[in-house]
């Protein structure tokens, strides 16, 4: 008797909650619809951190907009790239790494005086730098490469030590480095900033993450044009358009995917140049790929070594339950959960 009257209870709940909802059949005929599968709404899976080089909640869309002659990046897009500021004010890029590690180029910390750590805040996980909901982290260490030369820009690279680990999201991914042997030709490349869009306007600096793309050029062909180019350097900038870094981007990646729908490589550092958006004319960028193993011989020294999170990804896959479990009480899944075997019910009796 009390479970028939459970049951006759969860029936007309159900009755209630899919009266409200067109039938399978209307909502096939509306326009743009999407079948929703019962399996979906109450699978509950274990959550596992992105890999490095992946971009979770990117959608793809493009808005034009303006870096120099630029557009406008979209949400998750580039979620491993970090604005590097002094006194809340934005003046370099970088690159998530690591939970603890931010890349970065040794010449933004050595612009005017050394800087402190204590005098740096990074912030992660955002495209708009108004926006009240970033998250600041703090800095514990930096390292420059031992061997940067300012005056011709050789080894221009650092590594900034986070005072306390970013945990990892669809908006915080960290980057993945580019292997020596990588691939002879990208599929595609992008750089993406804060810094100016008017090359002779200092107030030009962006609050919005802007975007460019870039073409890597011949090492050879670059040389001509920089004599003092180095072989820890590479070249980057598209066709005759005047698409290029400016003040304010230093520090920032140079990201590419050798094919569509791949991961994304930090290929380079926003290094130097002869000037920004001049048509014909690339910018300098550290080559990321000669310095892997100056990073990890960095991370481990400061006893925080590089960790893989492809490897960790696979090692929660691995020991994590795949089989789906009762929602959390009290959330939307749960309360449809309840209702799941009148729904049964009421398909059996009406359909």
């Amino acid at each position: 008797m009390l479970l028939l009257s459970v049951l006759l209870l969860l029936s007309r709940a159900a009755r209630a909650l899919i009266g409200r909802w067109p039938s399978p059949r209307a909502r096939a005929a509306l326009p743009g619809a999407r079948t929703t599968h019962l399996w979906r709404l109450f699978s509950s899976t274990p959550s596992v951190p992105p890999g490095c080089g992946e971009r979770p909640t990117y959608e793809g869309r493009t808005r034009y907009s303006r870096i120099i002659a630029g557009l406008e990046a979209e949400v998750g897009e580039f979620p491993w790239q970090v604005s590097i500021q002094a006194e809340n004010q934005h003046f370099c890029g970088g690159a998530i790494l690591d939970k603890w590690w931010i890349l970065t180029a040794a010449h933004c910390m050595t612009m005017t005086i050394p800087i402190s750590p204590v005098d740096l805040n990074v912030v992660v996980g955002t495209n708009d730098l108004t926006s009240s909901h970033v998250e600041v982290k703090r800095v514990a260490a930096i390292i420059l490469h031992k061997d940067f030369k300012k005056a011709n820009m050789v080894n221009d690279i650092a590594l900034l030590l986070l005072a306390t680990p970013i945990a990892f999201s669809d908006l915080k991914v960290p980057i993945c480095l580019p292997m020596a042997s990588g691939p002879s030709k990208w599929h595609q490349c992008w750089v993406a900033g804060w810094g100016q869009t008017n090359p002779v306007d200092k107030n030009s600096m962006q609050t919005d993450l802007m975007k460019v793309p870039m073409i890597i050029t011949d090492w050879e062909k670059c040389a001509k044009d920089f004599p003092q180019l180095g072989r820890n350097m590479l070249c980057a900038g598209y066709k005759n358009e005047s698409y290029d870094a400016c003040q304010g981007d230093s520090g920032g990646p140079l990201v590419c995917t050798p094919e569509p729908g791949g991961k994304w490589y930090q290929v380079g550092i926003i290094s130097w140049g002869r000037s920004c958006g001049q048509k014909g004319t690339s910018g300098v960028y550290t080559n990321v790929a000669t310095y892997s193993v100056w990073i990890n011989k960095v991370t481990q020294n400061e006893g925080r070594p590089l960790e893989t999170l492809e490897m960790r990804g696979l090692k929660q896959r691995a020991t994590s339950p795949r089989a789906s479990r009762p929602p959390e009480p009290g959330s939307p899944q749960f309360w449809l959960w309840l209702c799941l075997p009148s729904y049964v019910l009421y398909r059996a009796i009406f359909y």
